[in-house]
């Protein structure tokens, strides 16, 4: 059975080249058969071969559609008539290494980034059990139930005061929610990034045995392969010369 990997793209903040640089890294990482699909309102600019799954319409969310609780939409049994084990990727990562093992980890089961916490809770240990939803797999056709909770439960994860973001709440409909190895998937803020005030004149740091590197929140890859100045002075990040080797538009000149 081919395996499925999906993609979201809305709006105008991400333009076509994400979606295909991405695709060319799962063809150059993924050894066996796979469908790429994107499911967007704008599919002009892709690659003819990514399968387009039309963008759904808003079941009713108040807040948060749809750059927020999309993502829960596709676990609904048919939806762009998926089948199988399905690993879902944001637009903002970087593929840096064999991907095989996404499918072969815990096979038919719900697996999910364990969210990387800051501060405190880094130091103490205490983290909680939610997922970061940058990088998440379910079996297509089988995980009605966690689409059928969101529906009865919509009010629940509108509310952020019971569900701070829509990665807790997904973690919730899923229940039984395996966490990747951690060195797989890394944050490129948390563990790339050197500590202030050595981020003003250090490289950020190439991370050691990561297959998927996430850029949640800014910047985005490009703006890291350039160098990306934040609010804050300890948000400053030096451009990383070597994710050229992973994540590169056409037109990047350094």
């Amino acid at each position: 059975m081919n395996r499925n990997i999906i993609t979201l793209k809305w709006g105008d903040r991400y333009g076509p080249d994400y979606v295909n640089i991405l695709h060319r890294a799962i063809r150059k990482h993924l050894r066996a058969p796979f469908l790429f699909h994107c499911c967007t309102e704008r599919p002009e600019g892709l690659d003819p071969e990514i399968r387009i799954i039309p963008f759904p319409e808003n079941p009713g969310i108040k807040r948060g559609w749809p750059d927020v609780l999309a993502k829960l939409l596709i676990t609904e049994d048919g939806f762009g008539d998926l089948q199988g084990p399905s690993l879902f990727l944001d637009l903002d990562v970087a593929i840096m290494g064999d991907l095989e093992p996404f499918f072969e980890y815990q096979k038919g089961k719900n697996c999910m980034i364990h969210n990387w916490v800051g501060g405190m809770r880094s130091l103490t240990g205490k983290r909680p059990p939610v997922g970061n939803s940058s990088v998440f797999r379910f079996e297509a056709g089988s995980s009605q139930s966690i689409y059928e909770t969101f529906l009865r439960e919509m009010h629940l994860a509108e509310d952020t005061s019971v569900f701070n973001t829509e990665q807790a709440f997904l973690t919730h409909a899923m229940k039984d929610v395996h966490w990747w190895p951690e060195e797989w998937c890394r944050s490129y803020k948390r563990h790339c990034r050197p500590i202030f005030p050595l981020n003003l004149m250090a490289t950020p740091h190439q991370p050691v045995d990561c297959r998927i590197l996430v850029f949640h929140g800014r910047p985005d890859p490009d703006e890291a392969l350039r160098g990306f100045k934040g609010r804050k002075l300890h948000h400053h990040m030096r451009p990383a010369s070597w994710l050229a080797d992973f994540w590169c538009p056409r037109d990047f000149h350094p």
